[in-house]
């Protein structure tokens, strides 16, 4: 019986014979398949229009997370297509302020959409305020910019783990009623085909220009801005802009 060394126990070996010979020609492992296909890969998307940025928070989660695949992407687009065309995706890192987010509708976009995928606001805009709405509107946690290191590192494992992650001294229980804080509330319970289309209105588009983006008739989008105006508690779709506005006034963009 031929010895073959340097074989584990849990590989898998291929070997190829010719008709005229009782030995070998080739000999093929695949080392180790069962503990690879056993092994969980996690998978990120970081969404920033900062290339720079995106390299640093990419490198600096690397470092403390094995078996990781990061995908990253610089407009909400190029988010929507990866969550799409990607399984299993264990988180999203997302920018407040990048090519088709107007504030904080990307993130509620994303929370409709992909209910089931936790989403990490990473912004540069660090006020209590912010992280309070960005919290009330779904988000499993907020990594200020100019966190540090392990800060950042610390935040995605707590994530993670199924909990959620603020910076110190942040109070999100701190739920007063106020106007803002309703109309939150107000958006959430709005559909991803309706967030899409109120992201349109603020855009400027006619009814039949969103028709025409969103590959449906006019009569559907008409249902959708009726749906959108009880929903949000307005007689207009002028008054819906203005309202769905207000929320990102926090924002210092």
């Amino acid at each position: 019986m031929q010895q073959l060394d340097n074989i584990d126990t849990g590989d898998i070996v291929i070997m190829l014979y010719s008709s005229s010979s009782s030995k070998p020609l080739l000999i093929s492992t695949a080392l180790n398949k069962r503990k690879e296909f056993l092994m969980v890969t996690h998978r990120f998307i970081i969404a920033d229009d900062h290339p720079l940025f995106r390299d640093a928070l990419a490198q600096t989660i690397s470092n403390s997370i094995s078996e990781l695949h990061i995908i990253q992407t610089g407009t909400l687009d190029k988010v929507i297509e990866s969550l799409e065309g990607t399984e299993d995706v264990d988180l999203v890192l997302l920018d407040l302020k990048m090519p088709g987010v107007q504030g904080f509708s990307g993130l509620i976009f994303l929370r409709a959409q992909f209910p089931n995928i936790p989403i990490v606001v990473v912004s540069a805009s660090e006020e209590a305020q912010v992280i309070k709405r960005v919290m009330e509107l779904g988000a499993s946690g907020f990594i200020p910019k100019s966190a540090s290191m392990e800060d950042m590192q610390a935040a995605v494992k707590t994530v993670l783990a199924g909990e959620v992650w603020v910076p110190k001294n942040i109070d999100t229980e701190n739920n007063n009623d106020d106007e803002e804080s309703d109309l939150a509330r107000r958006l959430t319970t709005l559909t991803p085909q309706q967030l899409r289309v109120l992201m349109m209105l603020r855009d400027g588009l006619l009814n039949k220009q969103i028709a025409y983006e969103l590959s449906v008739s006019e009569a559907t989008v008409k249902a959708h801005v009726s749906a959108i105006l009880q929903k949000l508690k307005v007689d207009s779709r002028t008054q819906a802009v203005i309202v769905s506005s207000k929320i990102d006034n926090m924002i210092d963009m």
